[in-house]
């Protein structure tokens, strides 16, 4: 499915990228020095940067756990991202043996990685699409090999939108997946926000478009949004740390302040 051999694979070490920033924020090995350098300077504007990536990650768990519960048995998750155990399919067939998930990144350390994505239960079926994900209709049409769309799939973009600006067409593209998703689907997304933060939002900007990089956080409106159409669970769109805590073990953070991030899960009516 990837359509590439891992062992094969060259990867460009000569600028940061954000799944290989997030596996180090992780405490991952899958990275290089210059994403290193680029976490650590994110970490002078806020030094919780480790604690968002794992509060992000810990909000994939619960929403996984949620939709599973809840009788979704297909999974499409765009920017996946380095593996880290449990991943997504882990989470979801867990719950149902039989669920079908597509992985979908454009980092080949990904690629790379690929195996670790495709541990999939004898039951169920869990493949990988090395694509970028400003080309949906590419990837709906590799997904369409393995995920039935007749029948209910969650779309995941976790962390994701936040590298996509509105110059590249961003709403247009959630719009564009939604559109082919069945009645009874799911968008689950989590994104950046400069709500608390403004000023130190602007310099971590600076620091992305220094490298050739985009970082494009988003108020709580302006997440929500990207939900038109679709029916909340609840709580609708909140802080990612507060999106059903019950439903996982408690992720401990530095400091009383909101750990910068909006979530939330929506239903194709």
């Amino acid at each position: 499915m990837t359509g590439q051999d891992p062992a094969a694979v060259r990867i460009d070490t000569s600028k940061p990228h954000p799944a290989r920033m997030y596996d180090w924020f992780l405490g991952g090995k899958d990275n290089y020095p210059v994403d290193e350098e680029m976490a650590r300077q994110l970490l002078t504007v806020d030094a919780r940067g480790r604690d968002m990536a794992r509060v992000n990650r810990a909000f994939m768990h619960r929403a996984i756990r949620w939709l599973s519960t809840n009788g979704v048995r297909q999974f499409l998750d765009i920017g996946t991202g380095i593996p880290t155990e449990p991943n997504l399919h882990q989470i979801a067939q867990g719950v149902a043996p039989e669920s079908r998930i597509v992985y979908c990144d454009n980092d080949p350390i990904v690629l790379a990685h690929a195996a670790a994505l495709l541990r999939s239960t004898p039951e169920g079926a869990t493949e990988y699409i090395q694509a970028d994900a400003r080309e949906p209709e590419e990837i709906l049409e590799r997904a369409g090999k393995v995920l039935d769309f007749e029948k209910p799939i969650a779309l995941s973009m976790l962390a994701l939108l936040h590298f996509v600006g509105d110059e590249d067409g961003a709403s247009e593209l959630v719009a564009k997946l939604v559109e082919k998703l069945p009645s009874g689907s799911y968008l689950v997304l989590s994104h950046v926000t400069g709500d608390f933060d403004p000023e130190g939002a602007a310099k971590a900007v600076g620091m992305y478009k220094a490298r050739g990089l985009t970082l494009r956080p988003r108020s709580r409106d302006e997440l929500a949004r990207f939900f038109d159409g679709l029916e909340f669970v609840e709580p609708g769109v909140t802080l990612t740390a507060d999106w059903h805590p019950e439903l996982g073990e408690p992720v401990p953070v530095a400091g009383d302040d909101p750990i910068p991030g909006w979530a939330g899960v929506a239903r194709k009516l």
